[in-house]
């Protein structure tokens, strides 16, 4: 055990009552004005730790009409040291008891081995293990590397501002890695990496029709109705084999390599653990790909939401004026989601009839695609870290979800962006009674420790 491994153990109780702290905060980022103050405070909670653990810089840094961004580094280890860059929000998604709480989201209770609050796995918790961990090293005068750390206060609501500020400060925020610990592991034995995240699209479609409501009995069959041209397009964008319906949406998919497939085999799950996963009577998609294949490293279309007409108790006979759907793609390694939507653009306009308006506007802003490479250094580093934390070589994993900062971190920065997660898919994120349990809190301070040091050993 090394000096820093013994002073992370040294303060297990010490980290978890000042995680517990920090979680009182509200810092809900979804631009709610009863929470500006309370993400405020957040960052300038975790402002002042970061000065008290002895960082050379601590920065609050406040970007108009958005919630601010921390900087800090410590540069210690030496001019010839690698530099590492570690990332995490400290923003959190709404809760209300009304959601389905058993307890207060914002007054963390401890029971069972689990810690209950808001933001206990997403992302506070795991963002205060890499700063424990970053403590560790400096406080017992053993930091091999040298350390920079970026925090934001909006990876809930798009990180408008950290898209806007990277590219402007690559000089700043150059390193050699950076560091992510915003994802969950296989299982509370098993580690594993992931390697791959998916991108993002989503956008709303509209369709108009008559000016107004009209009575069906004196205008149907002679006004195509929105609601049913809206199911047709809508219908119309897969196969029935599951795939998507769309001329050149798999043109730029890279391929899996059978060594990757072979890999992510070990992760995959049988049919009868999917459904009582999931609750559904058969699982459903492309069917040359495995389940964990079909979730992270196939794309997809879904439709979250359809809107249209009449919907409340009784009957009422009209065809409506307008209907509307809401859709995403998540996007997969080499797609170019601004490509991709011009794609689906163009197939809904060329299958849209006459008859009615159409309009599709995305929504927010886009998400790149990001894999990393299974031989890199800076991977092998996450192997071995993973392996003395947990006691067990790490599992590799693609993600079904987004993190679009990633790619703005590998474009603009230049890095390889390493995903240290030590969360569970179980822990109940942007849902009620979200967890996490106190023994992954300590192996994730134990592994980003060793992370850190496996950086410096790789490095010589």
């Amino acid at each position: 055990m090394t000096l820093a491994h013994e002073y992370a153990q040294q303060h297990h109780a010490r980290f978890l009552n000042d995680l517990q702290d920090l979680l009182r905060i509200p810092s809900v980022s979804a631009m709610r004005q009863e929470h500006t103050a309370d993400v405020k405070r957040a960052a300038e909670w975790i402002v002042r730790y970061l000065q008290q653990i002895e960082m050379h810089t601590v920065e609050l840094i406040e970007i108009e009409n958005h919630h601010p961004l921390i900087y800090a580094d410590w540069m210690g280890a030496g001019e010839d040291a690698p530099t590492i860059l570690i990332y995490g929000h400290y923003d959190v998604q709404p809760a209300t008891m009304e959601d389905g709480w058993d307890t207060p989201p914002f007054e963390p209770v401890l029971k069972d081995g689990k810690l209950y609050a808001r933001g206990t796995s997403d992302d506070k918790g795991q963002l205060m293990a890499q700063v424990y961990a970053v403590e560790s090293l400096i406080q017992t005068g053993s930091c091999p590397v040298n350390i920079k750390m970026l925090f934001e206060g909006e990876e809930e609501v798009s990180s408008a501002a950290l898209h806007e500020y990277v590219p402007h400060h690559r000089e700043k925020l150059a390193a050699d890695v950076c560091v992510i610990s915003d994802t969950a592991i296989y299982t509370e034995d098993q580690p594993s990496i992931v390697y791959a995240l998916r991108g993002i699209i989503y956008f709303q479609i509209d369709l108009h029709g008559p000016a107004a409501d009209l009575h069906s009995g004196g205008f149907g069959g002679a006004v195509h109705n929105p609601l049913q041209v809206l199911c047709d397009v809508l219908a119309s964008l897969h196969n029935a084999d599951g795939s998507v319906n769309i001329p050149g949406f798999y043109d730029d998919v890279l391929p899996l390599s059978e060594a990757e497939r072979t890999k992510l085999q070990a992760t995959n799950v049988s049919e009868e653990i999917f459904r009582a996963m999931t609750g559904v009577p058969q699982s459903w998609g492309e069917p040359a790909y495995t389940l964990s294949e079909r979730v992270g490293a196939r794309p997809t279309l879904e439709i979250h939401g359809i809107l249209g007409g009449f919907v409340g108790e009784g009957p009422k006979t009209v065809l409506p004026a307008h209907a509307m759907a809401k859709v995403s793609c998540r996007l997969v390694a080499n797609q170019n989601p601004n490509h991709i939507l011009k794609l689906v653009q163009e197939h809904v306009r060329s299958i849209t009839p006459p008859t009615v308006t159409l309009s599709l506007q995305p929504l927010g802003s886009v998400g790149f695609p990001s894999v990393m490479g299974l031989d890199h250094p800076s991977m092998q580093a996450a192997h071995q870290a993973y392996t003395k934390g947990w006691g067990k070589e790490p599992y590799y994993v693609r993600s079904g979800g987004s993190i679009p900062i990633v790619e703005d971190f590998q474009q603009n920065l230049n890095v390889p962006v390493i995903m240290l997660g030590f969360g569970l898919s179980t822990d109940g994120i942007h849902g009620p009674n979200e967890h996490w349990r106190v023994s992954m809190f300590y192996k994730g301070i134990d592994t980003a420790i060793h992370f850190l040091q496996e950086m410096a050993t790789i490095a010589q």
